[in-house]
């Protein structure tokens, strides 16, 4: 069977049609929110940043939300196999002890938890992403406006439902309740930095660009990953507006953004874990958003297939049920999620197989 499925846009396709695909055709990386699924992309991750992209020089921008903004920004690190397979490993035993009867943690002990392991794992090290010689890095967030603007038990909860119900009525009017915020890698003109370009257009969403910095980074990454209800907002990022920041998956799920609008060429590289590039987190069950538009027409996307996935673990990937589904025992996630991951080097092994002897006929349509 099959791991890999391959799906392309028009663009994509006819470029790859015309000389395969090189590492300097890359141009932009995509990293997705997902929680756990992403621990299916890490062994993809390893080969293409500590590889294949090696064999090229040009500037790439890397794009990422909730666990994809911590693996694009572990690409950026100096060892970014080292940095992956650590990810991996955290990932994996990340563990949050439940006492006898509760079903989850509360959402401050997650919090505090998850900064202090984000502080261990790029102690030190924030330099070494933010001056990458070659890529970067744009985290995206979803900042919380009027009534979200705080975040408090009740109003909180009031504030998604109406985010939820306006979002069903038109995606872009869900601005009234969040805004989307990229925090982006710099260059420096003069005394002042200057945030690389977005590698999208933003006529799509309210958005607003601010420079990533040394000061601002593990708080704009951990907001980057503040699942609503399940991990506390992050307030007060250095260098932000103020508001309650969380996490990025909520403006953009999957990362269907305007690709097409900018003047870059290029292909759009996307790992993924499934083949929909669902628009919001709000958008999961409105199945008519889930469809391919025009914004990714350049994109190239990778995804394990739907039958090659029942043969994992519980015939299924790893989703944030599994903390859930396994409470206290560590060992039993462990295992499960550890044999998925092994498992998914045969994805690796078919995507490097067919860059040497690209099969157009392996690419569906996005």
């Amino acid at each position: 069977m099959q791991a890999l499925h391959l799906y392309a846009g028009p663009v994509a396709r006819r470029a790859i049609q015309e000389r395969g695909l090189q590492p300097s055709d890359v141009a932009v990386i995509a990293g997705a929110a997902g929680g756990p699924k992403g621990l299916l992309l890490l062994a993809m991750d390893r080969f293409l940043f500590g590889d294949w992209l090696l064999r090229a020089s040009q500037p790439i921008d890397l794009v990422g939300a909730s666990i994809g903004a911590w693996r694009m920004a572990s690409a950026c690190l100096t060892d970014p196999v080292a940095a992956f397979t650590r990810l991996e490993h955290d990932y994996i035993h990340q563990h949050y002890a439940l006492a006898p009867g509760q079903k989850r943690p509360t959402a401050e002990a997650v919090s505090e938890q998850f900064g202090n392991n984000l502080l261990a794992f790029y102690g030190g090290r924030v330099g070494e992403v933010l001056r990458h010689p070659r890529y970067k890095l744009h985290i995206v967030t979803a900042r919380g406006r009027h009534i979200l603007a705080r975040e408090h038990p009740v109003r909180t909860a009031l504030g998604y439902a109406g985010a939820f119900m306006t979002n069903v009525v038109h995606r872009r009017a869900m601005g009234a309740w969040l805004e989307r915020v990229v925090f982006s890698s710099t260059s420096h003109s003069g005394n002042a930095p200057v945030c690389a370009p977005l590698p999208f257009g933003t006529t799509d969403y309210r958005t607003r660009q601010l420079p990533l910095s040394s000061a601002n980074f593990n708080a704009a990454l951990q907001a980057s990953c503040s699942i609503p209800f399940v991990l506390k907002a992050v307030q007060h990022i250095p260098g932000a507006p103020s508001g309650a920041y969380w996490d990025g998956g909520i403006t953009d799920y999957h990362l269907h953004l305007n690709y097409s609008a900018t003047t870059a060429q290029g292909i759009v590289l996307y790992p993924h874990f499934q083949k929909s590039v669902v628009p919001g987190w709000l958008d999961k069950q409105l199945k008519w958003r889930h469809r391919a538009t025009h914004h990714l027409d350049r994109m190239l996307l990778l995804a394990p297939n739907p039958e090659w996935v029942k043969t994992l673990p519980n015939a299924k990937l790893p989703d944030r049920t599994d903390f859930v589904h396994y409470g206290n025992d560590l060992a039993g996630r462990v295992k499960a999620w550890s044999t998925a991951t092994a498992a998914s080097t045969q994805l690796v092994d078919e995507f490097a197989r067919w860059l040497e002897r690209p099969d157009l006929g392996r690419i569906a349509p996005l």
